[in-house]
């Protein structure tokens, strides 16, 4: 292990989520900084698998991380080209921070609403990068990976993600909550839930596409990223304003419930 990821001065605790059971797992490991994002190393210390907390964030990009007394989300992209005993991993920052000043449920619907086409638009650059540079090489020299590479799949699988559990929040949860107010508005969240089930659709195809990257066809994966970017715009935008209205006034966070009188 190199030097300066060794140096115990620099070390940073790494929580992943599990696959099955899903669980959390935290291991401390030695860090160094570029810029804003930071790099590990998953080593296998001369064996044949590397640790299990890599195996995780492969099915999970979203990690924990904790580092004094800061903690934070980061996405984990495993670094291509390195070598099969010691993979180095890069952690940026999963979400950039809202400027949006969240007083109302409605504000952090719309905070939500953001970091999901702010996800969307950065896998957008990264698939239309990676064409560009197929597309510009010319003469001598290796041509770029014709896959559609970690970076891509990472930021995409994280998307995928956050994206389905925001959805299952809404069906399970906000929408209940806001129909019992509204139950003039069954035909609005009966076409929102049909909206979720066409998105879900062409997120399951994106996952499966990444499940190899070694046989995944990128210009297939274009397409779909170009259908979800087309029916999640849309979807956010009528929801944004059908409900928003509906929100505007319920504060955020939301007041814990009164303290319940003991009994005599």
């Amino acid at each position: 292990m190199p030097t300066s990821f060794a140096n115990g001065g620099n070390t940073l605790l790494l929580t992943t989520t599990t696959a099955k059971p899903a669980a959390a797992r935290t291991t401390s490991l030695g860090y160094v900084r570029r810029g804003d994002s930071l790099q590990v190393v998953a080593s296998s210390f001369g064996t044949s698998e590397l640790p299990d907390w890599y195996g995780d964030l492969l099915a999970h990009p979203v990690v924990g991380v904790e580092i004094g007394t800061r903690t934070f989300q980061a996405l984990a992209i495993p670094a291509e080209g390195a070598t099969p005993d010691e993979l180095l991993v890069v952690l940026e920052p999963a979400v950039a921070e809202s400027p949006r000043e969240v007083r109302t449920l409605a504000d952090k619907i719309l905070e939500v609403h953001d970091q999901l086409r702010s996800q969307l638009g950065l896998v957008t650059a990264d698939v239309d990068a990676h064409f560009a540079a197929l597309a510009a090489h010319e003469g001598p020299g290796a041509p770029p990976a014709p896959g559609l590479g970690f970076q891509i799949r990472q930021r995409c699988l994280a998307f995928c993600q956050g994206l389905e559990f925001h959805h299952t929040s809404e069906d399970g949860h906000l929408f209940p909550g806001i129909a019992r107010y509204h139950p003039h508005l069954t035909d609005v969240f009966d076409r929102l839930r049909a909206e979720h089930r066409t998105v879900a659709r062409i997120q399951d195809g994106l996952v499966a596409l990444l499940a190899d990257l070694g046989v995944a066809e990128p210009p297939r994966f274009r397409a779909e990223l170009a259908e979800m970017t087309t029916e999640l715009n849309a979807h956010l935008d009528y929801e944004e304003e059908v409900i928003l209205p509906l929100v505007a006034e319920v504060p955020w966070p939301p007041a814990p419930p009164p303290a319940q009188r003991a009994t005599p």
